[in-house]
């Protein structure tokens, strides 16, 4: 991994144990592809998916999570679940970063609950 995608998951991680989100796996991996965060609340089971951009990069962090990588996404949230079943919702979010010109600097961030949903992928 990049170090601005390690910085990028660094920060999309806290911010969510500053949701009171407990981290269940990170970088997880099946045949399909990679989940960066798995978090739970008392109702989730959170599969986010981390964009991380410098700040003059042609494509927005959000841009980059295209209907493709989607299905690769829930396809691998598909096999967590096969192997650590659970009764939490799963829930798909996407969080886009900007970094500085260090890559290490967090600029701005958005957060999208419900990016996607297993109903939106074809």
């Amino acid at each position: 991994m990049h170090r601005t995608g390690a910085v990028g998951e660094d920060f999309a991680a806290a911010y969510l144990q500053r949701k009171h989100c407990r981290i269940e796996a990170r970088n997880y991996h099946s045949r399909y592809g990679e989940i960066d965060v798995i978090a739970s609340n008392e109702i989730h089971l959170i599969f986010l998916e981390v964009k991380t951009r410098s700040a003059n990069a042609m494509v927005s962090p959000l841009a980059a999570v295209t209907p493709q990588k989607q299905r690769r996404i829930f396809k691998t949230a598909q096999t967590y679940l096969m192997h650590f079943p659970t009764q939490l919702q799963p829930r798909f979010d996407v969080m886009g970063i900007t970094v500085g010109k260090d890559g290490l600097t967090v600029l701005q961030y958005q957060y999208l609950k419900n990016a996607f949903t297993a109903d939106g992928i074809s």
